[in-house]
């Protein structure tokens, strides 16, 4: 990797106490003692239940003295009035930590959660950076998909109903206090669900590392997070009971998100936003995996030796190629996995019409991954990438 003598950055602590491996879930009633609590709040979604994982976990707690309310009521994308409603519940209830379980909806909701119980108002009022002011109460993530990176990031997404647009809150206070990564808890995923939010992952690790934001130590992390996905993604998509391909896949989830926290990410994230709002909702991690290759496309040629470092990751050789053709073979490279995953190459089946190509750019412009993208972006960019995917 070559080296910019001249960059000064910031690496700021990831304040999450991380605990990574398959059966690692059995741990849990000992981190909540470890808070100095007996009841917890519980935030998950209908899927865990059906799933039998939210009863195995209560029963957990339970079988070790520890109180749980549960609130199961998450959606995808979560909304503002299911923040603002469960964040009275955990202050009524008394109970000392907030636990989130499932993909990244319930750990987002559950950091908004935790937030809004320590602080007034809405949780509409904290959207943009730093504005939690008060301590949340402590949070344990505990993934049940290998996509966001939830467990390890300080942002809490949700929709604003009034306005039904995804908004959301950064701050260093609502990094999850506890992560429990245990892979043994994916291995009932459908596989349309593994490849999202696997493409999500991958999504990250590729934007972090080739913005302009992006620096030493976060791209050693999304670099290795690339040949995980590279070597693991398929496997866990088409034989979801590989242990050693969950395992890679979480681990390199985990890994994306701790790299992007300081970086910022790009074009696909800037749309992908706007693209999960209003009546539109396509699901985040599918925009994403659709979205990547186009924008990676549209962004190799200003920085060929960083898409040259993603090829190589994704196995790719480059040997005796110009610094073009080697950052080409990135491209291709991702638009192969999305295609051996089973990822749709169009967003038309999801509603997406050239009515809604101008308010999703309008709103995507307004992005603060728009100002690290690798290359200089206007929206006319944006929209014939739109409609690259009606």
């Amino acid at each position: 990797m070559r080296m910019n003598a001249g960059q000064t950055f910031n690496f700021f602590p990831i304040p999450t106490d991380i605990h990574f491996g398959a059966g690692i879930l059995k741990t849990l009633p000992t981190h909540v003692k470890a808070l100095g609590t007996h009841k917890a709040f519980l935030v998950t979604d209908p899927g865990l239940k059906a799933a039998g994982i939210l009863d195995r976990v209560v029963s957990l707690l339970k079988e070790n003295a520890i109180e749980v309310e549960v609130c199961g009521r998450v959606k995808p994308d979560s909304s503002s009035s299911l923040v603002d409603s469960a964040a009275q519940e955990l202050r009524q209830s008394g109970a000392g930590v907030v636990i989130g379980i499932g993909g990244g909806s319930s750990l987002d909701t559950s950091k908004a959660v935790a937030a809004m119980a320590t602080n007034p108002g809405s949780c509409t009022d904290y959207a943009g950076i730093n504005k939690v002011r008060n301590k949340p109460l402590p949070i344990i993530a505990i993934p049940t998909t290998a996509g966001t990176g939830s467990e390890v990031t300080y942002w809490a997404i949700f929709t604003d109903e009034a306005r039904n647009l995804k908004l959301a809150i950064g701050s260093y206070l609502i990094y999850p206090t506890i992560a429990l990564c245990d892979p043994e808890l994916t291995l009932n995923l459908p596989p349309a669900v593994t490849a999202s939010t696997g493409m999500d992952a991958l999504a990250h690790a590729v934007e972090c590392c080739t913005n302009n934001a992006c620096q030493p130590i976060s791209r050693a992390l999304a670099i290795d997070a690339v040949k995980l996905i590279g070597l693991h993604l398929r496997s866990a998509v088409l034989n979801g009971s590989n242990i050693e391909s969950r395992y890679g896949m979480m681990l390199a989830s985990t890994m994306a998100g701790m790299a992007m926290n300081p970086t910022r990410l790009g074009l696909a994230h800037a749309l992908a936003m706007p693209l999960g709002s209003w009546d539109l909702h396509v699901p985040h991690g599918v925009v994403l995996a659709i979205l990547l290759p186009l924008t990676m496309e549209f962004n190799h040629l200003a920085e060929p030796d960083r898409f040259v470092e993603v090829a190589e990751a994704l196995g790719q050789r480059v040997d005796g190629m110009s610094r073009l053709d080697g950052a080409r073979r990135a491209v291709e490279a991702v638009r192969a996995l999305a295609r051996d995953v089973g990822i749709p190459s169009t967003m038309s089946s999801f509603g997406l019409q050239e009515r809604h190509i101008g308010p999703v750019v309008e709103e995507a412009m307004k992005s603060g991954n728009i100002p690290v993208n690798p290359r200089k972006v206007t929206a006319a960019d944006l929209e014939q990438m739109l409609r690259m995917i009606l």
